[in-house]
């Protein structure tokens, strides 16, 4: 089987540091370099087409452009490319989502991946007038992936539930293919949904001893449903011919990292609700020392990033190292990004997919298996 790797569109700006948002925190300044224009965000999702990456995650929130307009707009400047949208099931009604997923599919030859964010942080979701607490707000995104998947199997949908209600609800077209579903959480009412509705539950970047607990913890729930479920990582990366070339790009994104925005970041993180991002805020505590938690697993990212923080950091064979051991976890499918995206994805593609495909852990998606980009290894 070969390994699946997602690029990211970074619709809050791109820069040569780390721009930062996410978690009820605003994106900092650094995003204005390289602002998230289609023009710009088209040109990654080109590259990304062209090294082999299957799709590209496009955020959710109220420090990001909208996914759901960005990615149509997009979509029309690349051939292949799929596009991972990440939304809130409480902010759009479960009949209309299900149509737009449908029109989604038809008008771009089946290239849409859904990102379901239930949504951690509740002053984030009032601004958009959602009151539910988290807990509830998981219940409520297990009535509507349960609506959505059975409008998608074309069944005429009445629902009663405890925060959702539906009559007669049906699509004139129903999706094809159907979108696979992505998801993330932690926290035990997570797991329940992810067992339940999901094909694909991801993780942030914890060290693998802590990855492997997550993957039994909803595989054991799957089960009990009678399901099985794929399982994905969401990384950053830094990768260089050597690995003193990595360590000093990483330092120099440290050195960015001002003090006052550091606080500042890592004050609204704490006032989180997401067990995930309690998660990530515990690897490296605020400090700046010791960042590297696992060989090549930097968090030094989630000093002044809300959401995923880590970032695999090193040369290539050592990077390509990583996603092996992850990968003998169970880990199929990584969501990686990088600062500057369009250079990093560079970086990646052209210098750890080729070892990968060397030793038949990976393949082009879009190329015969004789492409030179599956058989050569980049070097300097």
């Amino acid at each position: 089987m070969s390994l699946t790797f997602h690029w990211f569109l970074p619709t809050n700006g791109d820069s040569r540091h780390v721009v930062g948002g996410g978690h009820g925190t605003p994106a900092t300044a650094f995003g204005r370099n390289r602002p998230p224009t289609v023009a710009y965000l088209s040109q990654i999702a080109r590259a990304a087409e062209d090294l082999g990456f299957v799709g590209v995650l496009t955020p959710t929130g109220a420090w990001c452009e909208d996914a759901w307009l960005t990615t149509a707009m997009v979509s029309q400047h690349t051939e292949r490319l799929k596009f991972l949208v990440a939304f809130r099931p409480g902010f759009v009604s479960p009949t209309l989502a299900a149509q737009m997923a449908s029109t989604f599919q038809r008008q771009t030859g089946g290239r849409l991946l859904l990102n379901v964010v239930t949504g951690g942080e509740s002053h984030e979701q009032r601004a958009y007038g959602d009151f539910l607490d988290k807990d509830a707000r998981y219940r409520r995104t297990g009535e509507f992936l349960q609506i959505v998947r059975d409008l998608w199997e074309g069944k005429t949908v009445d629902l009663s539930g405890e925060y959702l209600q539906v009559e007669d609800a049906r699509l004139a077209r129903v999706p094809d293919p159907v979108p696979e579903v992505y998801f993330g959480g932690s926290s035990p009412i997570a797991g329940e949904i992810a067992a339940r509705h999901v094909d694909v539950y991801l993780t942030w970047g914890e060290p693998p001893a802590q990855v492997a607990e997550k993957i039994a913890w909803v595989r054991g729930l799957a089960a009990k449903e009678g399901r099985t479920v794929r399982f994905g990582i969401r990384l950053h990366v830094i990768t260089r011919d050597t690995a003193e070339q990595a360590w000093t790009e990483a330092h120099k994104l440290l050195d960015g990292f001002d003090p006052d925005t550091v606080k500042s970041v890592q004050a609204g993180l704490a006032r989180s609700e997401s067990e995930g991002q309690r998660r990530m805020l515990a690897l490296h505590g605020g400090n700046r020392e010791d960042l590297e938690i696992h060989p090549n697993l930097w968090a030094g990212i989630g000093l002044v990033r809300g959401g995923a923080g880590t970032a695999l950091v090193g040369s290539h064979d050592e990077v390509a190292e990583r996603i092996k051991e992850y990968h003998a976890l169970g880990i199929d499918e990584f969501v990686l990004s990088g600062y500057p995206h369009l250079e990093e994805a560079y970086w990646f593609g052209e210098g750890v997919l080729p070892r990968l495909a060397a030793q038949g852990l990976w393949q082009h998606p879009f190329a015969p298996t004789s492409a030179p980009a599956a058989q050569v290894p980049f070097t300097s």
